[in-house]
């Protein structure tokens, strides 16, 4: 059965120095892969809504279809891993990408063109593990200094970041990019040229949380996310699994944590504590790293 395009996940609101349990509803986050003649053209992240305009504008807007007429049919089927869409296309267009398929040197595009199975577009990376605990206060005023690091989108107003903070550093380093899985891959590799431990600190994201993004930050090794809007569905699950505590929309009275909220010490403590997963480690002081230039 086909996802809906929403759904309702609890949390923990974090708001003006009060942890309450709260709900929201998250966007669905689910792969699509789009085929044509039998062949897997790309897999996207995508709400599983209106999926027959999806394969139409999307064979238009890759040039597989050069109208609409082109687009004789879109079959959506189902699969444990996600959807595919299995469009028909006119014999002209058909040939078309047949020729642009073996012109391609590898895979181009954006988010998760490319890819050739379902199964890898939510894939599980290793599990996050470590002790370390972080003050909710600490993490929502680097939030709000994120701002005057971030140069270029200070000039464009166009540009996401994705910034490592530290307890002892604060905001040690910060990356841009238009995409926001770019800047996170920048920032991951800035981290590995300078030999940083993320296991001590957070990632923290101008965007909302796609599943990509869980994906990255767990395998950078960093235990906690912090971003400025909401999870989508997927997100969660997979932040669960891996072992990633998300707090997102991030806001200057508070946050919400959707997973793993043993690893944040609110400042409320009467209030915290019902909320702490048992068995939840003593917090102590992470580990940091050494300072590379923003």
């Amino acid at each position: 059965m086909i996802p809906a395009p929403t759904e309702r996940h609890s949390c923990i609101a974090w708001r003006n120095l009060r942890a309450l349990p709260s709900n929201r509803h998250l966007p669905e986050e689910t792969p699509v892969a789009i085929t044509y003649r039998g062949s897997t053209h790309a897999v996207m992240m995508a709400t599983p809504a209106d999926l027959e305009d999806f394969a139409t504008g999307f064979s238009l807007s890759e040039g597989a279809a050069a109208t609409a007429a082109d687009v004789l049919g879109t079959e959506i089927l189902e699969w444990d891993e996600g959807v595919e869409l299995r469009v028909t296309l006119s014999d002209d267009a058909g040939t078309r990408v047949a020729e642009r398929r073996r012109a391609m040197a590898g895979p181009v595009g954006c988010g998760l063109c490319g890819l050739d199975s379902l199964a890898e577009a939510a894939r599980l990376p290793p599990p996050v593990v470590t002790d370390a605990t972080f003050s909710a206060r600490d993490l929502v005023e680097a939030t709000a200094t994120l701002s005057s690091f971030q140069t270029l989108n200070g000039v464009t107003r166009a540009m996401h970041a994705a910034a490592f903070w530290s307890p002892r550093r604060a905001i040690e380093t910060v990356r841009e990019d238009v995409g926001r899985h770019n800047a996170l891959d920048k920032l991951s590799g800035a981290l590995a040229r300078t030999g940083c431990d993320a296991a001590g600190g957070a990632v923290i994201m101008t965007s909302r949380v796609s599943v990509e993004l869980v994906q990255k930050t767990a395998i950078l090794g960093a235990p906690v996310l912090v971003a400025i809007s909401a999870p989508t569905a997927l997100a969660v699950r997979v932040a669960t699994a891996a072992g990633v505590t998300l707090a997102c929309v991030t806001r200057r009275d508070g946050f919400d944590v959707f997973t793993h909220p043993d690893r944040i010490r609110f400042d409320d403590e009467a209030l915290a504590f019902a909320f702490a997963s048992p068995g939840a480690p003593a917090a102590r002081r992470p580990a940091t790293c050494a300072s590379p230039a923003i």
